[in-house]
């Protein structure tokens, strides 16, 4: 089973779009963070570093309080490991969950895990800080484009919800697979903001106008000076996108 996006009022709600890595080294420093933020209604992403610091009990804390959670665990491994991971998360409540896409038996096992919960998964394809060189160094000699597609039609033929890839790859993601496949999108800096170890990266309209139905963004927010003020100037960028964008 898929999920299929349903939207309220003539356009998207840019705050329900807006995926905020809350990458910390402590459950107690990323609290502080959103706590001063003031907790808006954006979804709210716990990665790896967050997750071995002992982070799943905020993401059970943030369930209980009515926020949406991203768990970007990028799970790989055994089909019964993974069946049985995303068993457990999905009992913790969080809304979106990620598998790597990189073999059918892995997502079919994700797909099990998750069956008869709300759980939405997303097949990573290609990470955003891999150039050309690092793929070939890895022995792909496809481009990050054709592997994207090719991880992307595992997941959707598997019944994932979508996928993470860079914008770079949103376009023909979107052509191909539809507009209820979400694409969600990290490596996603605003004008001016520096790349860091990102590769491929765009500004948050021009995310959203290749194909992005979610976007991810966190040191640009995590690191300002005025986080609050960061936010709000990424979803008005994001809701002035998506009101000329087709629902």
């Amino acid at each position: 089973m898929r999920f299929k996006l349903v939207e309220t009022g003539a356009t998207i709600n840019a705050e329900t779009r807006l995926i905020l890595a809350i990458d910390f080294a402590s459950p107690k420093a990323a609290s502080e963070f959103i706590m001063r933020i003031g907790a808006p209604p954006i979804v709210y992403k716990i990665g790896l570093e967050l997750i071995y610091a002992g982070g799943l009990p905020l993401v059970a804390e943030l369930v209980s309080a009515g926020r949406e959670v991203f768990l970007d665990a990028k799970l790989l491994d055994i089909g019964h490991t993974v069946e049985r991971a995303c068993a457990s998360v999905a009992a913790i409540g969080a809304t979106f969950l990620t598998v790597h896409a990189s073999d059918i038996k892995t997502l079919w096992a994700a797909v099990r895990g998750r069956e008869g919960s709300n759980l939405k998964l997303l097949g990573v394809t290609v990470l955003t800080n891999l150039s050309a060189d690092d793929l070939a160094q890895q022995g792909h000699l496809a481009t990050a484009e054709e592997l994207a597609l090719q991880r992307a039609q595992l997941a959707f033929d598997a019944g994932f919800d979508g996928v993470i890839s860079s914008p770079w790859e949103a376009a023909a993601l979107k052509q191909r697979f539809g507009r209820d496949f979400l694409i969600v999108t990290p490596g996603i800096r605003p004008t001016g903001a520096d790349t860091g170890d990102q590769s491929r990266v765009m500004t948050p309209s021009e995310a959203l106008c290749a194909g992005a139905d979610y976007l991810v963004i966190g040191r640009p927010i995590t690191q300002s000076p005025d986080p609050a003020r960061a936010i709000q100037s990424v979803l008005d960028e994001m809701q002035a996108a998506f009101a000329v964008k087709p629902i």
